[in-house]
């Protein structure tokens, strides 16, 4: 079990940026190709901008060509909460952190083997803590 965190809507305005706001609290999404972490290739960790929770690890990127950090499987299967996006006139499972609920991005089901899913995640959702 994780423990929630909750914080009012002024304290959310406060600790994030403008574009972390957008993103992790009203479900927004990043132009393609243009996040900080989407080419990354160092070892480490992803952790929620939010609260900074690890989330993902570079074990599990690859490179999906769609322009978005993408990986195959959290770093822990209940770092991250799914639900049904419906928004856009489309049928997607939106991801969003266990812990803060920030929004992450969506995963899809044309990811590689093992599990075949392709957690496509907003580069400004993400910390990026290298391995030591």
């Amino acid at each position: 079990m994780v423990d929630k965190i909750d914080k009012s809507d002024a304290e959310w305005r406060a600790e994030l940026t403008p574009e972390q706001y957008r993103v992790l609290r009203q479900q927004g999404t990043e132009p393609a190709f243009t996040g900080a972490h989407w080419a990354t290739k160092e070892v480490g960790r992803y952790l929620c901008a939010g609260c900074g929770t690890a989330l993902f690890s570079s074990a599990h990127k690859f490179d999906s060509g769609t322009g978005w950090p993408s990986f195959w499987q959290p770093l822990v299967k209940d770092a991250v909460e799914t639900e049904t996006d419906t928004s856009h006139g489309m049928v997607r499972t939106e991801v969003h952190c266990a812990r803060c609920g920030s929004h992450l991005g969506h995963v899809f089901p044309d990811g590689p083997h093992p599990n075949g899913e392709r957690y496509c995640v907003n580069s400004v959702s993400l910390d990026f803590e290298p391995e030591a």
